[in-house]
């Protein structure tokens, strides 16, 4: 299995000079040291990728014993594509993969390696109320991942951004990615491979354990009050 943090993006929400994922928290830690710190737990510091590009050169000094892979394209494109690119990194490989400004309490990975064993393709969500800017997701008959984007009418909860592809759906998953748009969020591509795939997709509830996305300063503020 192979890890993935997708760091590409300019986060221009937050106001940073600098990529979102190196934000500082309270603890003294940037997001995605703690990122780190917790998966490094459980996994190889060496199966760790990251995907740069706004000024990649700063993630990359702030990490020297990690492994880039650089979107140029990082301007003009989303998460689907820069996922792309790390995943036909290894094409054979399962991957575990999250988003770059995401911070969580440990238990998750040690909750979520049960399902990563098992080798069974899921998405970790929590039961919270959701709004306009969360990743929202439906379930199907067979209690699988129906629908999957921040457009999902009457969600159940929200998406996280801690995912994982199971080695068996990974060639399915990578021709749906190719085909999304520039501008679309990795979700597209999960929703793409369970229409025209059947891909299954488990939802892994989390809502026990804390997990915040970072897209605003009131969510460093909450992060700051249960994190640090």
């Amino acid at each position: 299995m192979k890890i993935i943090i997708l760091a590409a993006g300019i986060g221009s929400r937050l106001g940073n000079p600098f990529p979102k994922a190196l934000t500082p928290l309270k603890s003294g830690q940037t997001i995605m040291q703690q990122q780190v710190e917790k998966l490094t737990s459980y996994f190889s510091i060496d199966d760790i990728n990251v995907i740069v590009g706004f000024k990649k050169d700063l993630i990359m000094e702030s990490f020297p014993d990690l492994s880039f892979i650089y979107n140029q394209r990082f301007d003009q494109t989303n998460t689907s594509k820069s996922l792309l690119k790390g995943i036909k990194k290894y094409p054979k490989s399962s991957i575990l993969w999250l988003n770059g400004d995401v911070v969580f309490d440990e238990k998750i990975i040690e909750y979520l390696l049960s399902y990563i064993a098992q080798d069974v393709s899921f998405v970790a969500v929590n039961n919270s109320e959701v709004g306009d800017e969360e990743v929202k997701y439906t379930l199907d008959r067979n209690n699988y991942i129906n629908e999957i984007s921040k457009v999902v009418k009457n969600g159940l909860g929200e998406a996280v951004g801690i995912n994982y592809i199971a080695n068996k759906d990974l060639n399915a998953f990578i021709r749906r990615l190719d085909e999304c748009e520039d501008n679309d969020y990795f979700e597209r591509g999960l929703e793409l491979a369970i229409q025209k795939d059947s891909m299954q997709v488990k939802a892994v509830d989390i809502s026990q354990y804390n997990c915040l996305e970072i897209d605003f300063e009131e969510d460093l503020n909450n992060a700051n009050k249960l994190f640090c």
